[in-house]
């Protein structure tokens, strides 16, 4: 079976490197709220909708001066869930890719449920705090799933 989205199997041990930091750094960041100073830089914003003081309103393409520790700690959570999710196993088989995309299926459903949960009971800026981390769930819960349903047809052979 070819499986021609799939990174090569050498890229899981990134993978798993840059997950572990960034949902680590990210529990301590929602935790303690965390925001070194050292990461305070100027940064582009392609698109302002607040109102500052002078009263200006939207503005594209500015220099603003932001803390980008949650932003680097998101990107470490994106690429290494995306390298502990999709690159091969060692042996990618028909059994490995059908228990890939159950778990794949899987995560998407309970995703929305997650959100439907949150839409019906959730308000107010919690339920933006919600809907950004609903943003990595996805991954999250396919990884757990997979790599589950491995472990579990692993100890089934033995």
């Amino acid at each position: 079976m070819q499986t021609n989205y799939l990174l090569p199997h050498k890229y899981k041990k990134a993978g798993w490197f840059l997950f572990s930091i960034g949902v680590i750094t990210g529990l301590l960041f929602m935790i303690f709220e965390l925001e070194p100073d050292f990461f305070k830089i100027k940064v582009i914003q392609v698109f302002n909708s607040d109102t500052d003081f002078q009263g200006n309103k939207e503005s594209f393409f500015s220099i603003i001066k932001n803390n980008v520790f949650d932003e680097i700690i998101s990107i470490f959570i994106i690429i290494g869930g995306l390298l502990v999710g999709f690159t091969k196993e060692k042996v990618e088989d028909e059994f490995i890719y059908k228990l890939r995309q159950d778990s794949l299926v899987w995560a998407i459903i309970i995703n929305y449920f997650v959100l439907i949960f949150a839409v019906l009971f959730i308000y107010d800026f919690t339920f933006l705090d919600v809907l950004v981390y609903n943003m990595f769930t996805p991954l999250i819960f396919f990884i757990i799933r997979f790599n589950f349903l491995k472990l579990k047809s692993r100890s089934d052979e033995e």
